[in-house]
């Protein structure tokens, strides 16, 4: 993975909604999760893509970031964002 990009990992009726696994963004420096949240919604317009993100949990890396305002959470180059929709079951 070039340091020049991050990588936005989509799971379950995320992946669906995207109708790709995953998204490879490039960034110039860090930025938010509302810029990365925006970039690919526009990158899958037309999709559900950004009703299904509402519902889902964030990681970056291995953190989990739901529960913070998106503005404040930065993103680096390199970085890895999960979009996880809950899950049936258990």
């Amino acid at each position: 993975m070039s340091p020049s990009h991050v990588t936005v990992r989509y799971w379950a009726a995320a992946r669906a909604a995207a109708g790709v696994d995953h998204d490879d963004l490039p960034v110039d420096g860090p930025v938010t999760l509302a810029d990365v949240v925006r970039r690919v919604v526009d990158a899958h317009e037309g999709s559900d893509l950004a009703r299904v993100l509402t519902v889902c949990s964030v990681l970056v890396g291995d953190r989990p970031v739901s529960t913070e305002d998106p503005v404040d959470v930065e993103i680096r180059p390199g970085d890895d964002v999960q979009f996880l929709p809950p899950f049936a079951g258990g």
